[in-house]
């Protein structure tokens, strides 16, 4: 490594370090060199990298493509590539660093993963979602530079259902402990007695020390509030052995405490200081949340004293265009996207997620299943190299992982151990293989039940050879009823719909029935694989993967938002059948005489008007969920649905026949933009006419420019069929729209995003890069 690049790393270390205690935490994402492809003895210090590429983490390769339909991920890795790629990055320690403790923290490598420090091979990972750590405090050169080396290896396909990405795709850090300090994933914060008026608050710490004596220390745990007070503190003493790990127990009451909640997500943190011989030698916050969370045979969930139905999605781990390397932002705002149409719950599907993921979920008021593997040991069409490979081997180790690291986010409600699982569950090895599963998950987290979501349990006799019975909650994918008669035969079962369509009927047997816990609809955004050529992405979602609402999402809305809401579209028949489309401008005006209308609305009445003419006024459906239906004569101008509720107008939606295409209009979802690789800012192009009217059904290509101190991070729209690159400047329109996502290049300065397109006029937006 050059001795600039040697310099820049220690400066990084030492500007970025978080101290707590006796503990430092170092993010170590930047100055990575990366190879595609196999490299015999990229793991020796001695090995060259000249010609390798410099690269900053997360970083997914595979997203880079190119889409080909021959590559061997196929249909469920979407057609993008595979392989092998290898990751070498240094540092220097520090001469106050002697005698301590050095840990490297991986939040996910896809896959098969190999890491290597200073030559010494640390340990391999099958599963690419799992957090990792390892200890290499023994393989340490103290007065040279210490070469991390790691080694991902996707080669072996079809090993998915849906895109995976490839490498080092999410953060990675150094962290830095005295010989005494909290174990890894050591702290276990719990919740009971909780009310309105006081709550038990339990935090269980693990504590190692590996120095060479015994020490006797002291244990000092104190909760802080959201805005910063101190509520309580406890303090216990504990002697610990050299080379041994104690847990410690502590109990505090907590008054009038804020209490987590869907509606106001109130977040404490636990700070817990390990004290020898007066000095503080470690130091650990996590954050939790005070909230009751139980489910119930008869009516289903309870949050902090309230009957609730989860209204929730299923989502997949990549970003669209970014592939597995997600920005923060982007799951922001596709999370808080969610939860405005009335979304309040999450499920994982079907793997471990990123940690900050949980983290938005905790700070958004988002409730979770957490989810563990879509395979146990039998194989699955589109992944028969998948998961089933390992599961034996490396179920329980995985699981110990996901659910320590994950236990302390209040948004978790419950845990699912498969998904759709193939293995016989007819038989005792059956029975086993979920038992030893949720009973590894009650010895580590005893404060949430376990379920999994179960696949055509009729024809697996779940239901009656008493497997269902053993499960803390019975999970089904779709087929309601056979869940509804389930809970019928077996009123003490507790039961959720774990993965649901679209339709109406999946939607009534949740909200009419009290037993219902919720439903996770397939899914909430568009994603990536799972899809038959020349298509390259699933488009099941709410929102496309740019982030714009799809006509199932305002279906969902009018069911599930207590805002009021009014959304108007109208039926084309086309080559390919019926579609149904928001906008009142027909593909051709001549032909499209009669105009069928539906629309979507939680208020009492919807009343339409034609160029201002009114087409008559329709109250609720029978089934309170149904559209509101017109069928009336096509003529251009303006439709416009007015949504009243006690009589007064409170929503409302206007479509205008849009005239030719005549230019681009570009807006930003916010502002201001840091120079963070976590924060990204969706520049939108629209097609429009001279008046502004959005034409829908005029596509081309958009050309992106950028001036300042910003970079086009990528490109994309919302045809699941465009498999055009997303590191580009040009983009296809897709029904009048298309996206470029903008990173900053600088700590401060001014983003320009210009775009322009064939015989289209041009159009301009700014943005402000602010400091962090």
């Amino acid at each position: 490594m050059s001795k600039k690049l040697t310099m820049l790393i220690l400066v990084f270390a030492s500007v970025f370090v978080f101290a707590q205690g006796g503990r430092s935490i170092i993010p170590f994402n930047e100055h990575w060199k990366f190879f595609k492809g196999d490299a015999q003895g990229a793991e020796q210090i001695s090995f060259n990298t000249a010609n390798w590429t410099d690269v900053r983490l997360p970083h997914d390769w595979s997203i880079f493509g190119p889409y080909d339909r021959n590559n061997t991920t196929g249909s469920g890795g979407g057609y993008l590539p595979s392989g092998i790629g290898w990751y070498r990055n240094s540092f220097s320690l520090s001469n106050k660093d002697a005698g301590k403790k050095f840990f490297i923290e991986f939040d996910g490598v896809m896959a098969n993963s190999d890491v290597w420090i200073n030559g010494h091979n640390l340990g391999k990972r099958p599963n690419g979602y799992v957090s990792l750590s390892y200890d290499f405090t023994p393989y340490l050169r103290q007065n040279d530079l210490n070469v991390v080396a790691v080694r991902a290896d996707n080669t072996i396909q079809p090993a998915s259902r849906w895109y995976t990405g490839a490498g080092i795709y999410r953060h990675v850090r150094l962290v830095i402990t005295n010989p005494i300090h909290v174990d890894h994933w050591g702290s276990f914060i719990s919740t009971s007695n909780v009310s309105a008026q006081k709550a038990k608050v339990q935090i269980q710490t693990v504590v190692a020390n590996e120095s060479s004596a015994s020490q006797t220390m002291d244990i000092r745990t104190r909760l802080i509030t959201q805005d910063g007070k101190e509520v309580a503190v406890t303090q216990s003493s504990q002697k610990i052995e050299a080379g041994r790990k104690k847990t410690v127990v502590q109990h505090v009451n907590v008054n009038n405490p804020a209490l987590w909640d869907i509606s106001r997500p109130q977040l404490y943190k636990a700070v817990t200081t390990i004290i020898v011989k007066k000095q503080n030698v470690d130091e650990v916050t996590n954050n939790f949340g005070i909230r009751d969370a139980h489910f119930d045979a008869a009516t289903g969930f309870w949050l902090n004293g309230k009957n609730i139905k989860i209204k929730g999605v299923c989502l997949h781990h990549d970003g669209g265009a970014f592939g597995a390397a997600v920005p923060l932002r982007v799951w922001e705002k596709r999370l808080i996207s969610l939860k405005e149409i009335g979304v309040n719950g999450i499920r994982t599907s079907h793997n471990e997620t990123a940690p900050e993921f949980l983290d938005l979920c905790d700070k958004i008021g988002l409730v979770v299943m957490d989810e563990t593997f879509d395979t146990w040991n039998a194989a699955k069409p589109g992944a028969q190299k998948g998961y089933n490979l390992y599961f034996t081997d490396w179920w329980e180790r995985d699981t110990r992982d996901i659910i320590m690291r994950d236990r302390n986010h209040p948004s978790i409600v419950i845990y699912s151990v498969g998904n759709e699982i193939h293995d016989n569950l007819n038989d005792s090895t059956g029975f086993r293989k979920y038992k030893m599963q949720q009973d590894l998950i009650h010895s580590l987290d005893p404060s949430r039940p376990v379920t999994m979501a179960l696949f055509r349990p009729a024809n697996s006799h779940v239901y009656d050879n008493g497997l269902a019975a053993i499960m803390d909650v019975v999970g089904q994918n779709y087929r309601e009823n056979e869940l509804i008669a389930a809970h019928e035969q077996h009123p003490d079962w507790k039961v959720i719909g774990t993965e649901n369509t679209h339709v109406i009927s999946q939607w009534l047997a949740l909200r009419d029935k009290p037993y219902m816990a919720g439903q996770f609809l397939w899914t909430g955004y568009d994603y990536l694989g799972e899809a038959f050529w020349p298509r390259i992405a699933n488009g099941s979602g709410l929102f496309d993967k740019t982030g714009q609402q799809k006509l199932n999402g305002y279906q969902r809305e009018s069911w599930w938002s207590d805002k009021p809401m009014v959304y108007v579209t109208r039926r084309e028949s086309t080559a390919n059948g019926n579609t149904w489309n928001s906008d009142w401008t027909p593909d051709d005006p001549d032909i499209y005489t009669q105009a069928d209308v539906q629309a979507f609305s939680n208020c009492d009445e919807v009343e339409l008007f034609l160029n201002g003419k009114s087409m008559g006024v329709k109250g609720r459906t029978a089934d309170d969920a149904s559209p509101r239906t017109w069928s009336i004569p096509f003529e251009k101008g303006t439709l416009k649905a007015v949504a009243k509720s006690n009589g007064r107008v409170v929503a409302q939606q206007e479509l205008k026949t849009a005239g030719k295409a005549s230019k681009i209009v570009l807006t930003a979802d916010k502002l201001s933009l840091k120079n963070n690789w976590d924060d990204v800012i969706y520049i939108t192009a629209t097609i429009v006419d001279e008046d502004g009217n959005m034409v829908s059904n005029s596509d081309t290509k958009i050309n992106f420019e950028i001036d300042g101190s910003g970079v086009i991070a990528a490109v994309d729209n919302g045809d699941v069929s465009s498999s055009e690159p997303y590191q580009a400047t040009s983009r296809w329109t897709y029904k009048g729209k298309c996206v470029a996502i903008i990173k900053a290049s600088a700590s401060e300065g001014r983003i320009t995003v210009k775009a322009s397109g064939e015989n289209l006029r041009g159009s301009s937006v700014s943005i402000n890069v602010v400091n962090q």
